[in-house]
């Protein structure tokens, strides 16, 4: 935790991540809410293809939420490290989870919720294995590393699949598989992060006194960020109008965070000098997320409430206890010593036997 500022910029950075995970996750449930009002209004909806959420005061609250916690956790990365900041973006998830079945009414039942925490610990388990990125201090150093092969690469691959899954798999699949509008906003997120980066370094040379304005790379770069931001927002609003925000909120923060890591290890080369176990550890994280997802995805309509999970207990200890008691008694009368009297009785039973017979 080196650093000038030492200990007090650690807490900054620490409330700043706090910060951003709650007003993320509450605009994930304004944001919804607007689009449940365009809805009860009959108006065109998002997943329909429709616009009116932009003339929605709620969605637009969400919105400015969804600004102030992202603007949070960009500021906090100058103050705290990555291994710090990054996992504490789950919090967003449980706060979405909270207030959804609160405001909204939804239910997540048992599997949703454990594939949540399988989610949840993967992604928190990759970031804190994952390499630091590496230092760029100048527009010129962010230059050289967007010309390399491998991050063109990447660049142009996602560009692909983003088509692919907009024009061919959003038609057919996109009102029936969370993952389609999910993979838009996450694979075009990364390139997007890329760009905050890019323009974080050009206004700390600006602020620095450097020509920055002058440079065109400051240029295209905000011009790209605006370009990925428009397409994350409407492919989000299509995946939260469609499907539940318990559902949504942890699969696109899982994928994000994923294509977020994949950008980074590629633009700042930073899987070359990894450990063994830090290796291990990534792809380790990177199966419970696989995990999570699936439970998520697979059991999300499995009508499985977590409010019978009490009362199965409570049965089954009930007939535990029954059963016990039962062998209780039988193994009392078999052990248990004969009084006079009941041997009496016993042969007095005998005889009447024997004078019927």
């Amino acid at each position: 935790m080196g650093g000038a500022g030492g200990r007090p910029d650690f807490y900054v950075g620490l409330g700043l991540a706090l910060a951003s995970s709650a007003f993320i996750g509450g605009s994930f449930i304004l944001k919804k809410k607007g689009l449940l009002r365009l809805a009860r209004r009959g108006r065109v909806r998002a997943g329909q293809g429709g616009h009116a959420y932009l003339r929605e005061w709620l969605w637009w609250a969400g919105l400015l939420c969804m600004g102030v916690g992202e603007a949070a956790n960009f500021a906090a990365y100058a103050f705290a490290p990555a291994t710090l900041v990054t996992p504490l973006g789950a919090l967003s998830v449980l706060v979405s989870a909270v207030l959804s079945s609160t405001f909204l009414n939804e239910q997540l039942n048992v599997h949703g919720k454990i594939g949540c925490i399988l989610s949840i610990l993967g992604s928190t388990v990759m970031v804190i294995h994952a390499p630091q990125e590496e230092e760029v201090s100048s527009l010129e150093s962010m230059a050289e590393k967007l010309k390399d092969p491998g991050f063109i690469v990447f660049a142009v691959c996602v560009l692909v699949s983003s088509l692919l899954l907009i024009f061919v798999a959003g038609p057919r699949y996109g009102r029936s598989n969370v993952l389609v509008y999910v993979l838009v906003c996450s694979a075009i997120g990364s390139l997007s992060v890329s760009c905050v980066k890019g323009l974080g370094i050009a206004l700390k040379e600006l602020f620095a006194g450097k020509p920055v304005l002058k440079e065109p790379l400051g240029w295209v770069l905000l011009v790209c960020l605006v370009i990925c931001i428009s397409v994350q927002i409407n492919y989000l609003n299509k995946a939260l109008d469609i499907f539940n925000t318990s559902v949504v909120t942890p699969v696109y923060y899982v994928l994000f965070t994923t294509a977020v890591m994949t950008c980074s290890a590629i633009l700042f080369k930073e899987w070359q000098h990894m450990v063994l176990d830090n290796i291990i550890g990534t792809i380790s994280g990177f199966l419970t997320i696989v995990c999570g997802i699936f439970l998520l995805h697979a059991f999300r309509d499995m009508p499985f409430p977590p409010d019978l999970l009490p009362l199965f207990l409570q049965q089954s200890r009930a007939d535990l206890h029954a059963s016990w008691r039962s062998v209780d008694r039988h193994q009392s009368c078999q052990h248990r010593p004969l009084l006079p009297s009941e041997d009496k009785g016993s042969q007095s039973a005998e005889e009447e036997e024997e004078e019927e017979g």
